[in-house]
């Protein structure tokens, strides 16, 4: 019975090994770990900044939550944002805790058609707090240089960056959207790798974290500039930290492409200096915050 039922499993075996009639034998699937990765366009194989775009759709909930039913972002202009090729988004920075970048991060993500993935840069005292380094790694952040950001931008990438600083965001609520100066980084950057610069401007984050005063000693005791001090925090404790229900509205503008020649002088990259060019971005910037803190009628309520 064993002897009948072994000549039986060679002869099955016999017959799957027969060669087709095309003469070639079947080539066997591979397996799942050696398939092909598949790349989402826009974003480089491995740039060394830890970019995860599976964690980053995870997360996105959150921040659709607070762009759409929280902040209730209106967004403006983000076709001006090239479908292909590297771009600086140049942004006005505000308010005490910078959700202004995630919201324009989340903008363009969320834009009709969904935009490419947005890299921003981060200061590098963000490292220094517990989990909140990789977290910024892991959804596109690295940290703010020169080199970083000609780095990403070699490498096809929207680069979002804030050329206040941390001035930005510590400036006190009685000089909201008063832009502080601008670095003049960008400026090279565009020039030196021939980067279109998108202006965009932010309007409702001065309000929903309004910077009283700077806690600057405790600050460095956490290894960050310093505490905030808002109308609810500290004086509510953890519930005072959240963010306030502002009306928020975003601008992305028209292209800068400061590489091409032109007819405006006051941008001619052959005549004025990188450090003068960078105050007319921001007076551009500036003229963009003050458009749109016009047509928001309320605060709170739009």
């Amino acid at each position: 019975m064993a002897e009948r039922m072994g000549g039986r499993a060679r002869r099955l075996r016999d017959e799957a090994r027969v060669q087709p009639a095309s003469g070639r034998w079947p080539v066997r699937a591979p397996r799942v770990r050696d398939a092909p990765r598949v790349e989402q366009p826009g974003v480089a194989a491995e740039d060394g900044f830890g970019l995860d775009l599976r964690f980053r759709e995870r997360v996105l909930p959150l921040f659709r939550f607070l762009h759409e039913r929280y902040w209730r972002v209106e967004v403006l202009g983000a076709h001006n944002i090239p479908d292909a090729g590297a771009a600086l988004l140049v942004a006005n920075h505000s308010g005490a805790i910078p959700f202004d970048g995630a919201m324009i991060v989340t903008a363009v993500r969320l834009a009709d058609p969904p935009g490419r993935p947005v890299r921003f840069l981060y200061d590098r005292f963000v490292d220094n707090m517990p989990g909140v380094g990789s977290f910024y790694r892991r959804v596109g952040g690295a940290p703010a240089s020169y080199a970083n950001t000609a780095r990403l931008v070699a490498n096809g990438q929207v680069v979002l960056t804030f050329p206040e600083g941390i001035a930005g965001v510590a400036k006190p609520f009685r000089d909201r959207y008063r832009l502080r100066p601008f670095s003049s980084s960008f400026i090279r950057l565009s020039l030196n790798h021939r980067v279109p610069i998108i202006p965009v401007a932010v309007v409702g984050a001065e309000e929903a974290y309004p910077l009283l005063a700077r806690l600057e000693d405790a600050g460095k005791l956490l290894g960050v500039p310093y505490i905030p001090v808002t109308p609810l925090f500290p004086l509510l404790g953890v519930a005072g930290a959240l963010p306030l229900p502002s009306k928020w509205l975003i601008r992305f503008g028209k292209p800068i492409e400061l590489y091409r020649p032109t007819r405006d002088d006051a941008l001619n990259p052959a005549i004025v200096p990188p450090r003068e060019l960078a105050r007319q971005v921001r007076r551009r910037i500036a003229g963009m915050v003050g458009r749109l803190r016009r047509r928001r009628q309320s605060v709170f309520f739009g």
